[in-house]
């Protein structure tokens, strides 16, 4: 079986596809070949993925519609495959196997893909309440059984790429590593404060750790606003990468950590899917949809009566869900995931 997937435009959504890759290669044996059809800058992921034969760069951006495009692309790689399964509910992820007239085009019914998908399934969201579930459920056929213990995102590190990371960023293991993720894609209503990283971030440098800060461009200033609150003695054992890494080098610098703090977040999903024990901090969103998927995780949300709202913004003007999840909650939670805290090395 050779299959074209067209991917999602998400970080975590792309993480979480990892899932339906091994079920295919579960279902058809290893000799199946999955090419992924997304955006350029998923590509450090999918290089990760062992079930990822080649990722085909897609060049438009996320709700351009280019029909000369997608057409030519479609075109470029008619005979290729068996299948093509399309992730987004959009009706454009659907034109590209279309045009390419691969002879099953498999996808949940979404904006008017009648026609442009032959294997076309209605999602019972009762059935399938877990974003892996929904995707899981497009490699097998419709109504059959999903087979567990479902399969976990996993992606794989090499040494030499982690290593020349961290030479660029003169970074070293001497410590700890704290990971912390207070960027949010979604909005402000998905992003802890940053007077509250900075607490956890001060409380296990005390405990001989350092601390790496994570992020997009955007994300920079936050991180370094967390920073600038460390005591002078502290500072210096943090570090703020927002917007200085590839997300090659922050997926390969993540590895490294001890331990990740993260909002509900894309980074959130790629350090679950690297086995870092992970504090997840929920707001405006929940677990139960898209959760981390690790041996070693712990969601914090207070569940106060106005949220889950999923809204962007807090309606209110107060964003008490993250205001009052007190750090001494986070780092609670770091102290169960990784075991008694660590005396100064200095100290021994």
């Amino acid at each position: 079986m050779n299959i074209l997937i067209v991917g999602p435009s998400w970080v975590g959504d792309m993480v979480m596809a990892q899932t339906l890759f091994a079920c295919l290669r579960a279902r058809h044996g290893p000799d199946c070949q999955i090419d992924v059809l997304a955006p350029e800058w998923s590509r450090p992921i999918l290089e990760r993925m062992p079930e990822v034969r080649q990722a085909l760069s897609f060049p438009l951006g996320h709700g351009a519609l280019e029909l000369a495009t997608r057409r030519r692309i479609g075109k470029g790689l008619a005979g290729q495959y068996d299948q093509a399964i399309a992730l987004p509910n959009s009706l454009k992820s659907a034109l590209v196997p279309f045009f390419a007239g691969i002879p099953r085009r498999t996808g949940w019914r979404g904006e008017m893909r009648y026609g442009l998908l032959n294997d076309l399934r209605t999602l019972d969201k009762a059935r399938y309440p877990l974003m892996i579930e929904r995707f899981m459920a497009l490699a097998y056929p419709s109504g059959a059984a999903l087979p567990e213990p479902y399969p976990r995102p996993a992606l794989q590190i090499e040494a030499d790429s982690r290593d020349a990371a961290l030479a660029r960023f003169d970074l070293t293991l001497d410590r700890p590593v704290l990971a912390l993720c207070p960027g949010a894609e979604f909005g402000e209503s998905k992003r802890w404060p940053s007077e509250h990283y900075a607490a956890v971030a001060d409380e296990k440098i005390r405990q001989g750790w350092q601390v790496w800060i994570f992020g997009s461009k955007k994300d920079h200033p936050v991180g370094e606003d967390i920073r600038q609150r460390l005591i002078p003695g502290l500072r210096e054992e943090s570090v703020n990468l927002s917007g200085e890494t590839s997300l090659a080098e922050a997926i390969d610098l993540l590895s490294c950590a001890s331990a990740v703090v993260s909002n509900d977040s894309g980074l959130m999903h790629v350090a679950a899917a690297l086995d870092r024990p992970l504090v997840a901090v929920y707001g405006s969103t929940s677990p139960g949809f898209t959760p981390p998927l690790a041996s070693s995780v712990e969601t914090l949300q207070l569940g106060l009566e106005c949220s889950p709202c999923f809204d962007r913004t807090c309606r209110f003007g107060h964003y008490n869900c993250l205001r009052d999840l007190r750090p001494g909650l986070v780092v609670a939670a770091l102290d169960r995931l990784v075991g008694e805290p660590l005396a100064d090395p200095q100290d021994s």
